[in-house]
């Protein structure tokens, strides 16, 4: 697994550098637990996995009861940025933060090339 986890962590790697605005990222399970981060200093991986899967949790809980289908992703807009999450296949979620002024429509694309990735790499 520690091979995947460093092919993992260069897809992240190539996601921040190809893509202006990102300015961390991290994938995480459902269960809210840290797989691979590229998070700044002084950013707690745990805390943020398990943020990360709570409010994921409260998503798909809510589509569900509203009837809006399957979650595809939650955009968290803050003053100074955003928080992005995606889920990878059922077992994982890609979270991306990202500064106020970068190009949603390409993070978005950006991020969904690279939850595929992630996908086919985590089934082989």
């Amino acid at each position: 697994m520690s091979g995947k986890v460093n092919q993992i962590k260069q897809i992240l790697q190539l996601l921040e550098i190809n893509t202006p605005g990102i300015e961390a990222s991290a994938i995480v399970s459902l269960q809210g637990l840290p797989i691979v981060s590229a998070m700044p200093a002084g950013v707690n991986d745990d805390v943020v996995a398990a943020m990360t899967a709570a409010v994921l949790s409260v998503g798909e809980k809510a589509l569900q009861e509203l009837r809006k289908g399957r979650l595809v992703k939650i955009l968290v807009e803050g003053e100074e940025g955003y928080i992005i999450m995606t889920t990878i296949g059922r077992n994982a979620i890609l979270t991306v933060l990202a500064k106020q002024s970068a190009n949603l429509g390409l993070i978005f694309l950006m991020m969904k090339q690279t939850a595929q990735k992630i996908e086919n790499l985590l089934a082989e």
